[in-house]
């Protein structure tokens, strides 16, 4: 039957992770409804349909940091299907948020029988891991205003949508100073300046990140 779907291109990645199915199901969490917990055990994969969610870790002393913002058309938990046994971080869910969630057996049973959906696959982990070596790069070089800038810009999904503006739902300052490596007074500071400048808009439904926002990313200070 896998053969056969090949054969005809059956197979429909969208459908797929929007509709449930065997061995998965659409998961709903609410405004700050942790997703998973460091160190639950790691058998499920999750496909972000809508919303977004803030990754953090804690250190043996007790010390949280936020790793990353994850929105519409990334994975969480993924390091389940290489053999992790434990998720090495937290996934709270910023606002509203639905989930593909995937058993571990299931993915990995696409992944060898599926290869447009593994390319697809394989695309946003190669993506994922440039991501996270620019954000390194970022923490290391770049002031804390660029960091901003650079993390609105990402949460906009800039890049990923042929629209020009994107409303970014409402994360708050703390969130984005722990995301960014700052304070949030610094944070506050910004975001003023930002809004001045016509960079950013605040509406009811979140926040609206202007393109020319990555005229401060580019600018050489």
């Amino acid at each position: 039957m896998s053969k056969n779907r090949k054969k005809t291109g059956s197979f429909n990645i969208h459908e797929y992770l929007s509709n449930a199915g065997i061995s998965r199901r659409v998961a709903k969490f609410k405004r700050k409804q942790v997703i998973f917990s460091q160190d639950d055990p790691c058998d499920e994969v999750l496909y972000i349909q809508s919303g977004n969610a803030k990754l953090t870790i804690v250190n043996p002393q007790g010390k949280e940091a936020v790793l990353a913002i994850m929105g519409p058309g990334d994975f969480l938990g993924e390091g389940c299907i290489i053999g992790n046994p434990l998720r090495m971080a937290t996934a709270t869910a910023i606002g509203p948020l639905h989930a593909m969630s995937i058993e571990k057996k299931e993915m990995v049973r696409v992944l060898r029988d599926e290869t447009e959906f593994a390319g697809k696959f394989i695309t946003y982990m190669l993506e994922h891991s440039l991501k996270t070596e620019a954000d390194l790069v970022d923490q290391l070089f770049n002031s804390s205003e660029k960091r901003l800038a650079r993390a609105l810009l990402i949460l906009a999904r800039y890049g990923k949508e042929d629209e020009p503006e994107t409303v970014v739902p409402k994360i708050s300052q703390e969130t984005l100073a722990e995301l960014v490596g700052t304070t949030r007074s610094r944070v506050n500071f910004f975001m003023n300046k930002f809004r001045k400048l016509g960079f950013v808009n605040y509406n009811g439904a979140g926040m609206q990140v202007r393109r020319s926002l990555l005229n401060v990313v580019l600018h050489d200070s």
